[in-house]
């Protein structure tokens, strides 16, 4: 008698790497990550890459943030930058769960300590311009991933803000403020909880902290932020 055939949910059929367009069994390939996406130390409380030894960077030690610790999986910049540029912009979710993946990873040891995960809205208009929200496609996965449940329709962005990587740093603070609310219908799933806050890029986390704010004004216990990747600071690069 043959052998049974597997069900082609479980094989893995070969595809191109979302970085060095090989061939390889992942989306992402074992080279590529071991390359570009190897785990380096980052501050605990912003994700910012530090030297080894150091946990919190000088700017976290000087204004805490107001959530309670960040994680990133790679740095933005090459090769994750054009990766992530054509998942946001250019409908590239094929790439969704090779990042999620990355990012799943990365925070695979802070799960235990998380009761949901929630990724951060975008507003109605670009939303509709774009089709879908990038940060709710890696929220989804990772979701799966490490077993814990998330939401999109909890936190709302009410006010329509600029591109904050547009701005000038010290004006995106002031771009999003009062931009997040959490829908009052879905309140019950922030009290008292411990939230990790799913983006894909954190810059320079002015964004994540409104973010922060709205979920502590909803009672949630404790907010964590989880980004796929964080720019370094200009005179890191």
């Amino acid at each position: 008698m043959h052998a049974p055939r597997p069900p082609l949910s479980t094989l893995h059929w070969p595809s191109r790497c979302i970085v060095c367009r090989q061939w390889s069994d992942a989306r992402c390939c074992g080279d590529c990550v071991a390359r570009f996406a190897a785990a380096r130390p980052r501050c605990v409380r912003c994700a910012i890459a530090v030297p080894h030894g150091v946990t919190t960077c000088a700017d976290c030690l000087r204004a805490p943030p107001p959530f309670a610790a960040a994680r990133a999986a790679v740095d933005y910049g090459f090769p994750w930058s054009d990766a992530i540029a054509a998942f946001k912009f250019a409908g590239g979710l094929d790439r969704a769960p090779a990042l999620a993946q990355l990012l799943a990873s990365a925070c695979r040891d802070a799960a235990a300590g998380v009761d949901l995960l929630l990724p951060v809205p975008l507003a109605p208009r670009r939303l509709a311009e774009r089709g879908y929200n990038q940060a709710w496609e890696l929220a989804r996965r990772v979701a799966r991933r490490l077993a814990l449940p998330a939401r999109s329709d909890v936190l709302q962005r009410w006010i329509e803000t600029p591109h904050v990587a547009e701005l000038p740093r010290e004006a995106r603070a002031a771009a999003v403020r009062g931009a997040f609310g959490v829908e009052p219908v879905q309140a019950h799933r922030v009290r008292g909880r411990r939230i990790a806050l799913v983006d894909d890029v954190m810059t320079t986390g002015a964004t994540a902290a409104e973010a922060t704010r709205a979920l502590h004004d909803g009672g949630a216990a404790e907010v964590q932020v989880w980004a796929l990747a964080r720019t370094p600071r200009p005179d890191d690069a």
